[in-house]
């Protein structure tokens, strides 16, 4: 057997060059920054957590200062959690979202309301309805109805609130059609904020339903700084003027980042914790704690009355200047958002009336600095004092009156069922919309901040997030806090020409 003969290799070079080594990338799906270099950077502003109010800030600031070279700083007390609001996640289902998120959050001490302490932050499990509070509310406020109009259609714009989630929904528009004409004209399809846009020229809605890391990632489009695990302690001040932050790390070291402006927005119960820790003066601060009363309806809709294909149920009642609460109404059992889940053939259904009741903004309801208890980085733990009051009482008195109105005109009776009462009020901090521990207004002995959301006496640091709402109204106040913090950012650009 002959064999070829081996074929020498050729002397020719190749003229393409060598592509450059494996890259190593970083394991996290956001860019971050460590303490240490963050420590040597004066930023123009340092922004403290990343839920709602600290996402908008951040988008807002980033938009408005492209190209200037304006320096943003951001540190976020918790660690990467999720990359999106839970309900985008396929394998999440209503049931196991809420499990989820009352496994990974921590409520204050004897104050039932999860807090989460991620990047992110509560809009990670926040179910998205979105509505304004009503112009009566506004009314009493510091900022005009004006203005709120229009910073309320950039919030809308930017989370892209839409009143189309349950359209064509027939479940929803025979529900809708029977509260309209009997006694609830005002009952409309849900807001909600949810990217139904269809995907084009290679644009991908991963995050349909809104959570502040579409925040974050609006803002990726330009350079800011973000620390995870970094817990921010103290405001430093000198001469009524923020001059920085002192943040701690996982292994309790201390960090003194430097910024001329400050803006916390650290939850209605972290914000106080910070400026009560650092000295901050103010009679108001951690004051004036609200929250929506609670009050859950269920009623029961038989699937004989509707078409074959019921589709979900998403109603909003508004509360009005004449109805000091709202309804969601939700339903048909766990079904009111859904991914891969199939919905099992019923004959009957349970429907939930969720009603949110106002409650008065009171001097005697407020948090304060525990005097002995204090977390891993000395920091005071706070102690929640909170009560009813007369009227609180009377509102939730009437909720419960027009749950069985609203039951009755959608022709879903109430009933017990697992050992619920038909109606049934949840505990004082489980409707998690606690609002007002800084709130905003024009006078210092009964307010923390001006109304652009600046802390009375201290130049350049400010409150963006749930605590600076004046008054609870009724709304969800989710919609509310963005809308806000895009109006403080809007000053402090203004501020720092």
């Amino acid at each position: 057997m002959k064999l070829p003969d081996q074929i020498s290799p050729t002397k020719q070079k190749i003229q393409i060059p060598t592509c450059p080594g494996v890259c190593v990338y970083p394991e996290q799906w956001v860019p971050l920054t460590s303490l240490e270099n963050m420590e040597q950077v004066e930023y123009d502003v340092l922004i403290v957590g990343t839920g709602a109010g600290g996402g908008a800030a951040l988008w807002r600031l980033s938009e408005q200062w492209e190209g200037t070279g304006k320096r943003i700083g951001v540190v976020e007390k918790g660690d990467l959690l999720l990359p999106t609001n839970g309900m985008n996640i396929a394998t999440m289902d209503p049931e196991r979202f809420l499990k989820y998120y009352y496994t990974v959050s921590k409520s204050p001490p004897q104050y039932p309301s999860p807090q989460v302490y991620a990047l992110g932050g509560r809009t990670l499990f926040w179910t998205a309805v979105s509505p304004r509070m009503h112009v009566s509310e506004i009314a009493n406020w510091p900022v005009t109805v004006k203005e709120m109009e229009l910073y309320y259609t950039v919030a809308e714009r930017i989370m892209n609130v839409t009143h189309s989630f349950t359209q064509g929904s027939p479940l929803t528009e025979i529900s809708l059609d029977r509260l309209r004409k009997n006694g609830f004209p005002e009952a409309t399809d849900e807001p909600i904020a949810i990217d139904l846009s269809p995907t084009k020229f290679g644009v991908v809605n991963s995050n349909a339903f809104f959570s502040s890391i579409t925040f974050i990632a609006h803002a990726l489009n330009r350079p800011f700084d973000l620390a995870v695990n970094a817990s921010a302690v103290q405001v430093l001040v000198e001469r009524n003027r923020v001059v920085g932050l002192k943040v701690m790390s996982p292994d309790k070291k201390p960090y003194y980042l430097k910024a001329k402006t400050v803006v916390l927005s650290a939850s209605t119960f972290g914000t106080p914790q910070i400026l009560l820790n650092s000295g901050i003066e103010g009679r108001v601060i951690g004051r004036y704690l609200s929250n929506h009363s609670r009050l859950v309806g269920t009623g029961l809709l038989h699937r004989s009355e509707f078409t074959e294909r019921l589709g979900p149920l998403r109603i909003l009642i508004p509360g009005t200047e004449n109805r000091p609460y709202q309804f969601q109404i939700w339903g048909p059992g766990n079904f009111a958002w859904v991914q891969n889940k199939v919905q099992p053939l019923k004959e009957k259904w349970e429907v939930k009336f969720y009603g949110s009741g106002k409650v008065e903004s009171r001097f005697e309801n407020f948090v304060a600095l525990d005097p002995v208890r204090r977390d891993e980085y000395g920091l005071s733990e706070i102690q929640v004092h909170f009560s009813y009051s007369e009227q609180d009482e009377i509102v939730i008195q009437q909720m419960a009156e027009a749950v069985k109105q609203a039951s009755a005109a959608m022709k879903t009776p109430l009933l017990s069922t697992g050992g619920q009462p038909a109606i049934c009020l949840l505990p004082p901090g489980l409707e998690n919309h606690e609002i007002g521990t800084c709130r905003m207004g024009d006078d210092p002995s009964t307010s923390a901040t001006n109304r652009y959301g600046q802390i009375h006496g201290i130049h350049g640091l400010f409150v963006a997030d749930n605590s600076v709402i004046p008054t609870s109204g009724t709304a969800n106040p989710t919609l509310t806090t963005v809308a806000l913090a895009i109006r403080t950012a809007d000053y402090i650009i203004h501020q720092l020409k």
